[in-house]
């Protein structure tokens, strides 16, 4: 990761996550520094230190912790589904076979547009939000790609028709 600025790594840490040790507690110039590289994961090093306070040298070093203990687990860019040319999107819910979460997500993984994909608790087992050219192409989707998996039972359709990202709160 340069001094001045932090490379934009597609969402993705150069650096392996471990495999879940007991994670160190984290501090209020920690919580800061999280805050702020969810607001701009471009920001400089000298620019978070000025902010929270501490030396670049100082900065540095936690922000390679937190990356080091999987806290961050890449930078990304925060893009417009819509000016993207991905103007439909929904969410997608799905009631899949009893132990067949593993073999779903594999499949959700690969298809296209697919941005967020969870496992939740109450009517419906997967949650899957996805972003699609137009409406002709969110059927395909739907219909001859997700309702083909054998594990999937059954899907409904959510459109979004507007959409707000929330963002950290300023400390």
């Amino acid at each position: 990761m340069p001094d001045e600025q932090m490379a934009n790594t597609g969402g993705q840490s150069s650096h392996p996550a471990p495999p879940s040790p007991a994670a160190r507690p984290l501090d209020t110039i920690d919580r800061s520094i999280l805050r702020m590289l969810q607001t701009d994961g471009r920001a400089s090093i000298r620019s978070v230190a000025e902010r929270v306070h501490v030396s670049r040298a100082n900065a540095y070093a936690r922000i390679n912790r937190l990356i080091d203990d999987g806290v961050i687990r890449g930078f990304s860019a925060l893009v417009d589904q819509e000016r993207a040319g991905q103007g439909a999107s929904a969410y997608i819910t799905l009631k899949i076979v009893q132990n067949s979460w593993r073999t779903v997500r594999k499949q959700l993984t690969s298809l296209p547009g697919a941005t967020h994909i969870a496992l939740v608790s109450g009517d419906f087992d997967v949650l899957l939000l996805v972003h699609t050219k137009d409406n002709r192409e969110l059927r395909e989707l739907v219909l001859t790609r997700i309702q083909s998996i054998p594990e999937v039972l059954s899907t409904r359709t959510l459109l979004v028709f507007e959409e707000t990202n929330l963002g950290p709160e300023e400390p």
